[in-house]
Order: structure tokens, then C-alpha cells, then sequence
């Protein structure tokens, strides 16, 4: 296996369109996605996609496939500009991602652009490893991470299985009103 050392963006080869962001309680974001062949040049469409609309948006650092109305394992995810980011891998898209070993548990605050107007606290491994596999070569990468990259790929793989952070919450009490800057 690989890691993603020299994937990048560019690399699909197609310009990304900035796609509307679906918001809960939407159907899709509660059903699991389906795998996907990622060398379909659909889904090479759909992850130039993904980084283009997450990349116009502000503060996003993921935005999996369910969150534009899409059904299928595929995020993006890119935690370069956020200041609790250890290992940074810049940014990059994963099919049918895996979650295969977890630990370092801890709590943290997470928001969505699918749920805009509030904020959760969620209890997440604090080093993962992830076995994917790459859009556009099916190359499959074996990715080893922790702190906040751990974190915002745990919440895309959750998109891409049916969740929200707001099934991941501990209660009422770890959901918060999102604090409005003007």
C-alpha cells in the first residue's frame, strides 16, 4: 500500500464545480453509501467536486459525497489552515475509507456544514489508521494520522456510513448553539 505522499487534487484531471451543500435532516445523510469503483470516471467528477466545493467554503476542512446528495463512500478532506493539526497529509480525497486501528480517545468540538447551526461534543481516537483507496488510479493507500486530521476524517467516514456528530454526542448536554460571527 501507499501513502499520499504524491497525490494531489490536480491530479484528477478534471475541473471541480462547486456543488450545494445538503443539510440535515436529509434522507442521504442518514443512509450509508455505497462502495465505488474509483477509477469511474463519475467518481473522478465527484472528488474534483468535493474540493472545489470544499475549498469555497469557509472553515470547512471535509465534505464527504452524502453531504452534496450523493450516496457513496468518497470525502474529501483537507485540515492544512486549522491551528490543532499535528500530521498533515494537505489535501485529499478517499474511497471506501476503512478505519482499522483507533485509540487515544478523546473529546472534542465538532460542527458540519450539514447541520449549520449547531455544535457537538464528540469523543474520537486521537490516532487512526485508514486503509482507502484513491480516486482517479485505485491505488490503495494505508494512512496513519492523529490529532485534528484523525478527527475530520472519523466525521467524513461517518458521513459516508449514515452518521452525523449529533448521533456521536454523549446527550443533549454536548450540543451547543453555533456562535455567529459577523
Amino acid at each position: 500500500m501507499n501513502d499520499l505522499a504524491d497525490w494531489k487534487p490536480e491530479l484528477l484531471g478534471v475541473d471541480g464545480r462547486v456543488l450545494p451543500v445538503v443539510t440535515a435532516p436529509a434522507e442521504v445523510l442518514s443512509r450509508p453509501g455505497t462502495e465505488v469503483d474509483p477509477t469511474d470516471p463519475s467518481i473522478v467528477q465527484l472528488a474534483a467536486d468535493l474540493v472545489a466545493t470544499m475549498r469555497t467554503s469557509p472553515g470547512c476542512v471535509g465534505l464527504a459525497a452524502p453531504q452534496v446528495g450523493v450516496g457513496v463512500q468518497v470525502f474529501a478532506v483537507d485540515v492544512t489552515e486549522h491551528p490543532k493539526t499535528a500530521t498533515l497529509h494537505g489535501a485529499f480525497v478517499l474511497c471506501n475509507a476503512r478505519v482499522v486501528e483507533a485509540n487515544r480517545w478523546r473529546p472534542g468540538r465538532e460542527g458540519c456544514m450539514s447541520v449549520p447551526d449547531l455544535t457537538g461534543d464528540v469523543k474520537r481516537a486521537g490516532r487512526i489508521v485508514v486503509e482507502a483507496v484513491l480516486p482517479g488510479t485505485g491505488t490503495a493507500v494505508h494512512l496513519v494520522t492523529d490529532a485534528f486530521e484523525a478527527r475530520a476524517l472519523q466525521h467524513e467516514i461517518d458521513h459516508c456510513a449514515g452518521k452525523l456528530f449529533l448521533d456521536r454526542v454523549a446527550g443533549a448536554h454536548a450540543v451547543y448553539q453555533r456562535k455567529v460571527y459577523l
